[in-house]
């Protein structure tokens, strides 16, 4: 049992409690070791008691402590002290993202972006380590007071989800991904669920699907249409939905295959937010029945053309083969047995000697399936050598050499034919193309090796093809991998030139451009010029002007840039036109630093306000200021600013009230405000006639203002 004050793992002191979760309670904690304050995260009783839970949450907890990204709460240890397991965490002073929602309805669409960007970084880290959190949600995503977004609970993720998940554990079944719902396997694309639901909840400030029970919630996820967040928001750009939208698509194939891919559309959405450019892919309409064009039959020939082509070969030479195997044996053994044969034919009544016969028969049959099967089992181990191309070809084996095949005649015939036939006979076809206007396209202008040479089994026999007389179509390799783009080119008969540049959105290695342009037709043998991505340019990056700036909007372009929010702080600043915003940023504009530099920002509090003091004695309401004030009246004073700040309250029936000492007043004048009851008693008045008349006594409430100038500090 954890108590406040103790010492676990004989480094860390237990200060206070700062948290409760469904599985564990947060603790603030001192490391006497290092001297620096941290979180310690202690497993509730009910999941210390499950030794499986416990062996699961360890194995995760100390993979997660290998992660260390700017983006994620770092663990530091792992550990176990009198039935109490518990991990130590960076401490992290802010709110969460729940909260953060909460408190503000909704997120702009900037500030949601931003935060998801963050978030995705995050876990996109784990999951290069090959961590998957499993439990992505905004109670796990903590805005700390500088501005930087943190991803925590990595490590209890997994172990849960291998226990029974009940509402109070987890909580989380508003944003479990469909095929975690139905307890089947899930890897990186469900986090990119989880994180797809939060980022609904920030924009819109709900959850896409709720309901009186977690397992009603659950199904939803597995059944119902996901609904757009512009039903709730307007204002939400298209891209915005549409990275929503392909995030939480039932099927894990058609979302983002990696937090790679959602971070790239991400900036592009801060760039170009109205722009349509999320491409969902639908397998099941890719899938769906339609017309092949020439051109996708085309590419489906190429693609398949060897493996297709070897196929029908062997299944050719392998069923004229097997036939002529069959009659040859079956006529050889009626010659050597033509009185057998003769009297099966005579005789049509049952014999003992047509029972030897046909005993013999059966023999023979058996014989020669066996034979078969010997025959197909030794081809397939290339035991037998054939030749199945007729008296243009023959086979010479000679002892501890390779076989020779002689080439056949292909000149002018169609290279789909060609293809096939050269494979029959142990060659390998090679292809390139050429512009032309005698031949029609796809037809062999020449090969490499002459009719009737003899070769090696096995060689590449060069062909050279038709085009036809416009070209070739130049294929579309953007984005495409390297290797790729120049299979693809150079088997349509292209020669490939190679650039390379910087770019944010094309992952290294991939596509950036080509030249010319896809869907054009050049001769063969032309070059086409493609750029490749180095990635991101890490050398150095421009600053970009912050000054002006709110804090989200100053992190959104250093994020957009490639740099990172440091640390926020609040100072005065003469400007008063500044409040409120940036008014300085740790490195100059313009100037080059390293990617993923951080960039301290400070945020004006205005300009400095001079304050004053009052230090007098008050003094009781004069003659002038009330002729039928009385000595010992009950008085209440009150000493207030101009700007309302109440400086002092009393109530006396003795003046001077002594000298006050009041500092830090906002404002230089303020008041006295002196409250009271004027009394007159009744009194009888004798007039000239000698008769009395009586004047009764009466009350009056009065408020006076005496003007106050402070003294400046």
């Amino acid at each position: 049992m954890i108590k406040i004050g103790m010492l676990v793992g004989d480094r860390y002191e237990i200060l206070e409690k700062i948290g409760t979760g469904g599985m564990s309670d947060v603790y603030k904690a001192k490391d006497h070791k290092l001297n620096r304050f941290v979180a310690v995260k202690v497993l509730k009783q009910e999941f210390s008691e499950n030794a499986n839970f416990v062996s699961k949450f360890r194995t995760e907890a100390q993979a997660a402590a290998g992660l260390m990204h700017p983006n994620i709460v770092n663990v530091y240890d792992v550990g176990e002290e009198g039935g109490i397991y518990y991990i130590v965490m960076e401490l992290v002073e802010g709110i969460t993202l729940k909260k953060y929602i909460e408190k503000k309805a909704r997120l702009s669409v900037k500030e949601a972006i931003s935060i998801a960007i963050q978030v995705s970084m995050g876990i996109e880290a784990a999951h290069n380590n090959h961590i998957i959190h499993r439990d992505i949600k905004p109670q796990n995503i903590i805005i700390s007071k500088e501005g930087k977004v943190k991803v925590t609970d990595f490590g209890i993720a997994k172990a849960a989800t291998s226990n029974t998940i009940t509402s109070n554990v987890m909580g989380s079944v508003h944003y479990t991904s469909p095929e975690q719902a139905r307890g089947g396997y899930s890897d990186e694309k469900s986090d990119i669920y989880s994180l797809g639901i939060t980022m609904f909840e920030m924009l819109t400030g709900r959850v896409p699907f709720n309901g009186e029970t977690t397992v009603a919630i659950a199904i939803k996820h597995i059944q119902e249409e996901m609904p757009s967040p512009r039903d709730y928001v307007s204002e939400i750009p298209v891209s915005v939905e549409q990275i929503v939208y392909k995030s939480c698509q039932k099927s894990p194939d058609r979302r983002y295959q990696s937090m790679g891919e959602l971070i790239i559309d991400l900036k592009k959405s801060l760039m170009n937010p109205d722009e349509d450019f999320v491409k969902v892919v639908d397998p099941d309409e890719e899938a769906s029945t339609r017309t092949i064009s020439d051109k996708d039959m085309a590419q489906i020939k190429k693609q398949t053309q060897k493996r297709e082509s070897m196929e029908e070969a062997m299944h050719l030479r392998t069923e004229k083969e097997v036939k002529k195997e069959v009659k040859k044996k079956v006529k050889k053994r009626y010659i050597e047995e033509p009185e057998e044969a003769e009297d099966d034919d005579e005789d049509e009544t049952y014999s003992p000697k047509m029972e030897n016969i046909t005993t013999i028969l059966a023999v023979i049959i058996a014989v020669i399936i066996g034979c078969i099967v010997l025959f197909l089992v030794g081809r397939a181990f290339g035991l037998f050598q054939f030749g199945g191309g007729g008296k243009e070809q023959e086979i010479v084996q000679e002892d501890g050499e390779k076989s020779t095949v002689q080439m056949i005649e292909v000149v002018g015939k169609d290279i789909d034919d060609v293809k096939v036939s050269l494979l029959q006979i142990g060659l390998t076809p090679e292809i390139q193309y050429e512009e032309s206007i005698e031949h029609a396209e796809g037809t062999v202008m020449k090969a490499s090796v002459s009719a009737g040479s003899m070769v090696e089994e096995g060689t590449n026999v060069i062909l050279t093809v038709s085009a036809g007389s416009e070209g070739i179509e130049v294929p579309d390799i953007v984005g495409l991998t390297e290797a790729e783009a120049v299979s693809n080119l150079e088997q349509k008969g292209f020669t490939v030139s190679k650039t390379e540049a910087f770019d944010k959105y094309i992952r290294a290695g991939s596509i950036i451009s080509q030249e010319p342009a896809s869907g054009e037709k050049v001769p063969a043998g032309t070059t086409i010029t493609i750029c490749i991505s180095k990635g991101i340019e890490n050398e150095k990056i421009q600053v970009p002007d912050l000054m002006g700036k709110d804090e989200m909007e100053a992190m959104s372009i250093l994020v957009e840039a490639g740099l990172q929010l440091g640390v926020v702080s609040e100072v005065n600043h003469e400007d008063p036109a500044l409040s409120g915003l940036v008014c300085y940023q740790s490195y100059s504009v313009g100037s080059y630093i390293d990617a993923g530099t951080a960039v301290d920002v400070s945020i004006s509090l205005g300009p400095v306000q001079a304050t004053y003091r009052f230090n007098e004695a008050i003094n009781a309401p004069t003659a002038e200021e009330d002729p039928n004030y009385r000595s010992g009246t009950l008085v209440t004073v009150t000493v207030m600013a101009d700007d309302g700040t109440q400086l002092l309250s009393t109530q006396t029936n003795t003046f001077p009230i002594p000298e006050q000492n009041i500092s830090g007043i906002p404002t230089g004048t303020g008041f006295v405000l002196f409250q009271y009851v004027n009394t007159t008693e009744t009194t009888t008045v004798t007039n000239e006639d000698g008769t009395t008349t009586t004047i009764e006594g009466t009350t009056e409430s009065k408020e006076l203002h005496r003007p106050l100038t402070f003294v400046q500090e």
